[in-house]
């Protein structure tokens, strides 16, 4: 379609459309995981770099969404929860939202590279690379693992917001990435058990769609017990104490609860209250990860780094 005809058809795309393709949901936890790692790190940031960072993490950010828009366009005009976007609602080209999501990239990295260090900028650069390219381009269609190995595209913010204040990685950087890779499967395998309809319709071969619903909450259970070492694992490393140990106790019990709950539940159980647990358990296990990086950086200002890390 061209331009012109685009335009008649649909009108001018508007800007809240170009930032709709920035994924601004997702957006919030990379900012929030990222300054997490800022606050928890043992080195100062000066607020000025700090706040420069973190304008340039979450634009990497919607940078890579802007991309995943692009090559998504087809199997999102087929979902239920995605076809309004501004692509598939034919709001925005699939050539602009491409452009967008390139010059962006290239901003983000450089700028980030320029205000702080190239480690940090490295780290940005690849998780745009492998959200885009690893996951968008060849795990989201090829395999059921999708989820799992994909998910590293979203643990990296917090060690990319470290390694803005020390320059480096470490332990506590990687526990902070370990923590988001693995809660991922079991929160987007939640979705997928009520969502699953738009997976099929749209040929992506989620948990749910090549092994059934009753594998995938088989897999839910497990992968929240073996999340366990981590969520706890992290309130004995520099960046945990006695705050953190509490909210990921009474968080973690929710989600093994919860997970536990959609082990035991058979299809006629979930289709007679509409997937009220597994639905209860999504919305649950997005609370679980702001609640956990809240702590660790209400453990940084009682640890006296908070104040330090923004003078």
């Amino acid at each position: 379609m061209s331009d012109a005809t685009h335009f008649e058809r649909y009108g001018e795309p508007g800007f809240g459309d170009y930032v709709a393709l920035l994924k601004p949901r997702v957006m919030v936890l990379v900012v929030f995981t990222a300054i997490a790692g800022i606050v928890a790190a043992p080195v100062a940031v000066h607020p000025v770099i700090g706040l420069a960072a973190i304008l340039f993490i979450a634009l990497g950010g919607g940078a890579s969404g802007a991309l995943n828009m692009w090559w998504d366009a087809d199997i999102d005009a087929v979902m239920r929860r995605t076809r309004g976007r501004p692509i598939p609602a034919g709001r925005v080209q699939p050539s602009e939202a491409m452009a967008l999501g390139l010059v962006l990239s290239a901003f983000a990295v450089v700028m980030l590279g320029l205000a702080t260090n190239w480690i940090a900028a490295g780290l940005l650069a690849f998780t745009i690379f492998f959200y885009a390219v690893v996951y968008s381009m060849w795990l989201k269609r090829s395999t059921p693992q999708n989820i799992v190995i994909g998910g590293a595209a979203g643990a990296f913010p917090p060690m990319i917001g470290w390694a803005v204040a020390t320059g480096g990685v470490s332990a506590e950087s990687v526990m902070m990435f370990l923590l988001i890779f693995m809660w991922t499967p079991p929160h987007f395998w939640a979705l997928a058990l009520f969502m699953r309809s738009d997976y099929d319709d749209a040929g992506v071969p989620m948990l749910t769609v090549t092994h059934g619903r009753p594998a995938t909450r088989r897999h839910v259970w497990w992968y929240t017990v073996a999340l366990t070492p981590v969520a706890l694992g992290l309130a004995f490393t520099s960046v945990g104490g006695p705050i953190y140990l509490a909210a990921a106790l009474v968080m973690h019990g929710i989600f093994l609860r919860g997970a536990w709950a959609i082990f035991r539940r058979d299809e006629v159980m979930a289709e007679a209250d509409g997937y009220a647990v597994e639905k209860r358990v999504f919305r649950d296990s997005l609370a679980y990860l702001f609640v956990l990086f809240g702590a660790i950086m209400v453990q940084a200002a009682l640890h006296g780094t908070v104040l330090g890390a923004f003078r």
